[in-house]
């Protein structure tokens, strides 16, 4: 064999050994989990679980090797540097490539660009849904707190790439937050009345706490030598998390800090996943004294409990992912507390003297008008007139534990404005609805609609209402009223 076509045959299996590396090595190389923020595909079958052909297996077993093929987490990490580094740009499209090493979640752009917001019918869903919910805690003798963790970018603007532009308008918290603000100048203004007809007024206004966080950290950002969120990171760090912590709660809690890079932040991980840059953590020098009740697995259970022999009331926190860090420090500040990520929100345990808060996460506000909290609807004691006529109405009835789950979705026509209250009417009671889309119930996962219902009524029997006796009703801020025809 002469000397060139040693090279060709060397050249050949060079080639051939780089293609099938990545299927060679697969059952060796990559055993752990994917570090990306979805989940993986699973290795197809030949026959579903009827035992008929698979006839999708080819396709599905080309995204299972696309997700799985040999050292897969090293050529995407290696990708991952190279964009960054020299182009400034993200190899991972939920991942954004910031200044000076930030990284950011990408579906937050809207938020910072105040583009494709919520609508002002949607605003006042949210608004109105907390006021429920508020109204609910305060007839237990418990204290509700409405509170938004911000975006990484709505505090750290200035790392956002330059080709990140914020267009004109308000962002989904602006507007959320003009709403409650207008509305609790209105009940003040009623309340300081010696009439008796505003006074009455005023209560009908009562509206919920609200902690506005954002000013809150963009003043402490100003204060501080350290970031209150990590660089590489969705969330607040330790110190952020203590200021939050510092917003919610009376009393200042101030503590020594010490720095550590030891932090795998979630983003890095997306885009570096088998060589993770570090990010610096900061562990404060207070020795907790709070212990876990019960089986106690780490910090995102869905369900935790604590006490603290050396604090007093009891606390009620409904949280999100940014409710990890600030957990010790709430933890720290009462003598009973419960913490869930589950939803719908279970008010089982709001009781007299009982502090409630709700914590979201900014980018998840939409959220607020899905899943309506399993509590009792609150009787409406005011009148509905009649009004026009309505046919684009669907309501679904089923038995939710004690209690009887009405939920659906309305046409347009019944919505005179966009601050429309919805009631369900049984026989003679009406009961007010919470303005939500139940979009999992009705088997429409991932869409989203302004004109959803849901609530729950307490069962007073084992059977469940017929809906010839059930009125779907709604009304306008001005007092005008549309109902579903199918009750007359």
């Amino acid at each position: 064999m002469n000397k060139k076509n040693i090279l060709y045959t060397a050249y050949s299996a060079l080639f051939i050994g780089i293609c099938l590396a990545p299927a060679v090595l697969m059952p060796v190389t990559d055993k752990n989990a994917s570090k990306e923020n979805r989940a993986q595909a699973e290795a197809p079958k030949i026959r579903n679980e009827e035992g008929s052909l698979n006839f999708e297996f080819f396709s599905q077993f080309e995204t299972y090797f696309s997700e799985h093929f040999g050292l897969r987490t090293q050529l995407v990490t290696l990708d991952g540097k190279l964009r960054a580094s020299l182009f400034g740009s993200s190899s991972n499209e939920d991942v954004i490539v910031g200044k000076e090493d930030w990284l950011y979640y990408a579906p937050t752009t809207d938020d910072f660009a105040n583009t494709n917001t919520l609508s002002d019918r949607a605003i006042n869903n949210i608004n109105h849904n907390l006021t429920l919910l508020s109204d609910y805690c305060r007839d237990k003798g418990a204290w509700f707190t409405f509170t938004v963790a911000p975006n990484k970018n709505t505090i750290y603007p200035e790392y956002m790439p330059y080709n990140y532009i914020e267009t004109d308008g308000s962002d989904n918290l602006e507007k959320l937050t003009a709403v409650y603000e207008k509305d609790r100048d209105e009940y003040f203004r009623y309340a300081v009345s010696s009439l008796a007809e505003e006074s009455l007024k005023a209560q009908e206004l009562l509206t919920y706490d609200y902690c506005d966080l954002k000013k809150f950290l963009l003043e402490q950002k100003e204060k501080v030598s350290v970031p209150l969120y990590h660089k590489t990171d969705t969330h607040w760090n330790n110190v952020g998390a203590l200021a939050g912590r510092n917003a919610l709660l009376s009393g200042k809690w101030s503590s020594g800090w010490s720095a550590s890079t030891d932090w795998s932040g979630d983003l890095a991980e997306m885009l570096y996943p088998s060589d993770v840059p570090l990010d610096t953590q900061y562990y404060t020098d207070y020795d907790f004294t709070y212990e876990y009740v019960g089986r106690f697995r780490g910090l995102d259970d869905i369900n935790i409990k604590t006490t603290c022999k050396n604090a007093d009331g009891k606390l009620l926190m409904y949280r999100d992912s940014f409710g990890e860090a600030i957990l010790p420090f709430m933890a720290e500040s009462f003598a009973e507390a419960e913490f869930t990520r589950s939803v719908p929100y279970n008010t089982a345990s709001v009781t007299e003297g009982t502090s409630v808060i709700l914590e979201i996460v900014e980018r998840n506000l939409g959220d607020l008008q899905k899943y309506a909290p399993v509590m009792p609807a609150p009787v409406y004691e005011g009148e509905l007139p009649e009004g026009d006529i309505c046919y684009e109405a669907s309501m679904e009835i089923e038995q939710s534990g004690e209690y009887y789950h009405f939920y659906g979705v309305l046409g347009d026509d019944f919505f005179l404005d966009d601050n429309t209250r919805i009631f369900i009417k049984i026989d003679d009671t009406a009961y007010e609805a919470f303005n939500c889309f139940e979009d999992k119930l009705l088997e429409c996962e991932g869409e989203t609609s302004d004109n959803g219902f849901s609530l729950y009524i307490p069962m007073a029997n084992g059977e469940i209402p017929d809906k010839s006796r059930v009125a779907i009703i709604t009304l306008s801020s001005d007092g005008r009223t549309v109902k579903d025809a199918y009750s007359n």
